[in-house]
């Protein structure tokens, strides 16, 4: 049976997930916190993989103790630290243990991480996990052998709207939808006029947007991103807007808020990255619902 998200985004339902970072540690209580107080507001919970290349509990744990409490998760899975047998292993786990979502990425270099001191793998990139994940649909490992049984994932991967130049970008996503990129989770969006002018032209490949929302907290944190989050660049007037705020955390949920707003009438869905705080969630929910 597809998974909710699959029949959602085929009946051209809005959908909306938010994103639960697997613990620093071996003890599960506050993700499993995280994503109980998320989960009811929420499509789907998306379990991130060694986000900015810092080290955290394999989402496919993460992802299985999700799918236990009864809430659907989205498993990111990156190339960075695995080889192609590996990310193979991997994803016949997951289908084995009933999870269906599968957020195909290449992953942030290691040098933006806490093991800079690490070698990092990068055996295959998103097109290449996209095209193992659509062979494993097919009952077949990435060299054409046959497996016990074959999987049902419903695959995505992940774009950037507001990336310089646009254009440039443009024939990495038509190989990402051939490979088989059902959905598009976006990059953070500040601008949603590139969004509608990125909707406009993947819409062709029959792929469906849901677009990242990022809540800041403040200048400071937006700052830092523009310096090391490659792709991701936080407008001025958003940072001046942070600075001349009284309460900058407010204010960096009024600005998802706002946004999440703007582009709910452009794209398929959202993605909210609360950064930890998920008390916030319920509040850009609530206006977008």
């Amino acid at each position: 049976m597809p998974s909710r998200l699959a029949r959602k985004l085929a009946a051209c339902e809005f959908v909306i997930t938010a994103e639960v970072a697997p613990p620093r540690g071996c003890d599960p209580s506050g993700f499993l916190r995280a994503a109980a107080c998320v989960a009811p507001w929420v499509d789907v919970v998306n379990v991130t993989d060694n986000q900015g290349a810092n080290m955290r509990m394999t989402p496919l744990v993460a992802a299985g103790m999700l799918l236990r409490e009864g809430i659907e998760p989205v498993m990111q899975l990156t190339c960075r630290d695995r080889n192609r047998l590996a990310l193979q292993s991997d994803l016949l786990g997951a289908a084995t243990m009933g999870i269906r979502n599968i957020l195909a990425l290449t992953g942030d270099g290691i040098g933006c991480g806490d093991h800079r001191q690490g070698r990092a793998v990068f055996d295959l990139d998103s097109v290449l996990l996209l095209q193992a994940i659509g062979a494993m649909n097919q009952g077949m490992d990435m060299n054409g052998a046959p497996l016990a049984g074959a999987s049902d994932f419903f695959a995505g991967t992940a774009a950037a709207p507001e990336a310089e130049p646009f254009a440039a970008t443009r024939p990495k996503l038509v190989k990402k939808a051939a490979a088989g990129a059902r959905f598009f989770q976006t990059q953070a969006v500040f601008d949603p006029r590139r969004l509608a002018a990125f909707c406009d032209t993947v819409r062709p490949l029959g792929v469906q947007v849901i677009a990242g929302i990022l809540v800041m907290k403040s200048a400071k944190m937006a700052e830092f991103i523009n310096r090391n989050i490659p792709g991701l660049k936080v407008p001025h007037e958003v940072i001046e807007r942070l600075k001349g705020a009284a309460d900058p955390s407010a204010e960096g949920v009024r600005i998802a808020v706002e946004t999440a707003l703007q582009c709910s009438a452009i794209c398929n869905g959202i993605h909210i990255m609360a950064m930890g705080r998920d008390e916030v969630v319920p509040q850009i929910v609530a206006a977008v619902r």
